[in-house]
């Protein structure tokens, strides 16, 4: 039987900021962070499509932000671990990294899906060196006809700048991850920031299997309007302005 265990409160999760103790001879290698908040439509079909990956070696540990749509109960039969945490992307994924035993750790996104491949990929992609780090292409799914083109883009720009978003399921060996400080402690451009810092230790390994990204957030809030935010967001990010303030504006 896989282990279970939630973390009966958010105090012991975030009290913890260090690497967790990893010391037993039957660990998984990979270790798959799922960060969520109310994404009840959402995760039972992500956990749903990872159920034959602890076979291959990986832990699934699911990092709920405090939802109030019972998305931590749904994801508690399918996962090796859930735990509670105070909102936040990146404290959220950080809290997961720190319970994580693997010695590779992947971030996937609730609304994400990894393809056939993944984890062979990505084993290879980090099995010669201790420290490592990468991003897959991604598809966008949703109806809107301009959404494989801002795939391919945001696919593009990151294969030439070694800039990845949080969409393309980073993935991290655990030294490299505590090498450059964890994700930032920011409510928005964590994966940016990470990615900067990463880059400046090693170049990523940009696999091109697609994981799919749901477009939901393009479609709500038009496609267009959602690409002149996202750059907005990010020329400011880059000429200094506090992620703080981008927070505002991105809600």
């Amino acid at each position: 039987m896989r282990r279970r265990w939630r973390c009966a409160g958010r105090s012991a999760i975030t009290a913890g900021s260090g690497v967790a103790e990893v010391t037993a001879s039957e660990l998984p290698w990979l270790s798959v962070i799922v960060p969520a908040l109310n994404e009840s439509e959402q995760i039972r079909q992500t956990l749903g499509e990872l159920q034959a990956l602890p076979a291959q070696g990986v832990e699934i540990i699911v990092v709920d932000g405090g939802s109030s749509d019972g998305t931590a109960d749904m994801a508690g039969p399918l996962v090796d671990l859930v735990l509670s945490s105070d909102r936040g992307r990146a404290r959220q994924l950080n809290a997961g990294a720190a319970h994580a035993r693997g010695r590779v750790l992947l971030f996937l996104h609730a609304d994400t899906r990894l393809p056939a491949g993944a984890i062979a990929a990505v084993q290879a992609a980090t099995a010669q060196d201790a420290l490592a780090w990468g991003r897959f292409d991604v598809r966008i799914t949703g109806h809107a006809l301009m959404l494989p083109v801002i795939a391919w883009f945001i696919n593009q720009r990151s294969r030439l700048s070694g800039i990845a978003t949080g969409d393309q399921a980073l993935f991290f060996t655990r030294e490299l991850f505590y090498r450059i400080g964890r994700f930032p402690q920011q409510p928005l451009m964590e994966d940016v920031e990470i990615s900067r810092r990463a880059k400046g230790v090693c170049p990523p390994c940009c696999l091109r299997l697609r994981v799919s990204t749901s477009g939901r957030r393009w479609e709500r809030y038009g496609v267009w309007r959602t690409i002149w935010l996202m750059w907005k967001l990010r020329y400011r990010y880059w000429r200094g302005v506090s992620p703080a303030v981008l927070a505002r504006s991105y809600r």
